[in-house]
């Protein structure tokens, strides 16, 4: 079954550098904490709010080994009045046999504020 893994961060400004390597760090801890392996991914989108467009996400998840094959989208999140700026969110669909319950979604830095219900389990 595919199984849908949210994360989301920030970044303090719009450089390629912060950009990289907040994506970097969120991912890492999305597949950590939920043990995934490449092959068991289905795709990956990530969005980034308007103020983001120093770089492509993206480019974090190839620095991963064995992710080369992984198909990943970047887009830009719907822009919402009074949203969370300088936001980064990610969706992995994975293929697992855990159960929703048991899936560890990650929020980090000032997106912790968009689910703060799930980011007390990180």
């Amino acid at each position: 079954m595919i199984r849908g893994i949210r994360g989301a961060t920030t970044v303090s400004n719009n450089q390629e550098e912060q950009v990289i390597d907040a994506a970097d760090e969120l991912l890492r801890k999305m597949i950590e904490s939920n043990e995934v392996e490449a092959t068991d991914v289905a795709s990956v989108f990530i969005s980034v709010t308007s103020d983001i467009n120093a770089a492509f996400p993206s480019k974090a998840l190839r620095r991963f080994p064995d992710w080369k094959f992984v198909p990943i989208m970047c887009m830009q999140e719907i822009p919402v009045v009074d949203s969370l700026p300088l936001c980064i969110r990610v969706m992995l669909h994975v293929n697992t046999t855990k159960s929703q319950a048991s899936i560890n979604h990650i929020y980090l830095k000032n997106a912790v504020i968009l689910r703060p219900d799930l980011a007390s389990n990180n």
